[in-house]
């Protein structure tokens, strides 16, 4: 195991690329995920072919059995923010689904989202995911050797405010990123809003899951009886979209984007630093 400074786990160069291999199988599993969704299937026929793809690549899923959580994704449809637990819900045209997948490779973890949209939807839900997406790549981008945890807080809030509808957004704030690494759940948090240049110092061997969680209403949120699905508290559609990455000396990898996050970085103009 890495060192920790203040509960902050860094990892060694061979421990990262344990997670990047997680974090490959992450990747690749959202791909045949998103390939395989469509309506009329169920939530719990979406998670089998996820458990499938993991198991073969010889990883196990971070999520089944952690505290109790019955499945190896989160498959959170329309209004469910996040933490939907897949089952006989049969989806349907017009339907947008949030999936977040874990996997552990060696002991070492990777964590990613998507959100997809079965067929046709309005305008302004495609907007909300465009925008969700968009702000977790910039929250990424501003991190910096050197730099702070809300750096990347900041730069998501700002992003999702400069867009047209940004202001009336719900950015939620009780459910945040996270450090990973040996455990799926590390500290920092890494929250979605905030000021810039506070919390721990990011540094080479950190490892962040970067989460905007967006819905096209209120923030505010609802656990359900389950203890564990999180629905916006108005009704309104939600997007999710996540991505693990750390520092190296020459700049930002993602571990969990199957380009190592190249493409979008430099298109931030972000130095890429993986390999």
């Amino acid at each position: 195991m890495g060192l920790f400074d203040r509960g902050v786990q860094i990892k060694t160069p061979d421990q990262i690329d344990a997670m990047r291999r997680a974090g490959v199988v992450v990747g690749e599993t959202l791909e045949v995920l998103r390939a395989s969704v469509r309506p009329g299937m169920t939530t719990a026929e979406l998670d089998a072919i996820a458990e499938d793809q993991i198991r073969s690549r010889g990883a196990v899923p971070s999520f089944k059995g952690y505290h109790d959580f019955p499945a190896s994704i989160c498959a959170s449809v329309n209004d469910v923010v996040v933490h939907g637990i897949p089952g006989e819900q049969v989806l349907a045209e017009g339907d947008v689904i949030s999936i977040d997948c874990g996997a552990i490779v060696d002991g070492w973890h990777g964590d990613s989202a998507i959100t997809v949209a079965l067929g046709a939807v309005s305008p302004e839900v495609t907007e909300l995911m465009r925008v969700t997406e968009q702000a977790m790549w910039h929250g990424i981008a501003a991190a910096r050797l050197g730099g702070r945890v809300t750096d990347i807080s900041h730069a998501v809030e700002s992003y999702v405010r400069s867009q047209p509808r940004g202001a009336s957004y719900g950015i939620v704030e009780e459910y945040v990123g996270h450090g990973i690494g040996s455990e799926m759940h590390q500290a920092p948090n890494v929250p979605n809003f905030g000021k810039p240049g506070r919390g721990p110092k990011l540094q080479r061997g950190l490892a962040l899951a970067v989460e905007p969680m967006i819905t096209l209403g209120t923030k505010e949120t609802e656990v359900l009886e389950d203890e564990w699905t999180v629905i916006s508290l108005d009704g309104s559609p939600a997007a999710h979209f996540e991505h693990t990455f750390t520092l190296t000396p020459n700049g930002l990898w993602v571990l969990t984007a199957l380009d190592g996050g190249e493409q979008m970085l430099r298109e931030l103009g972000v130095p890429f630093g993986g390999r």
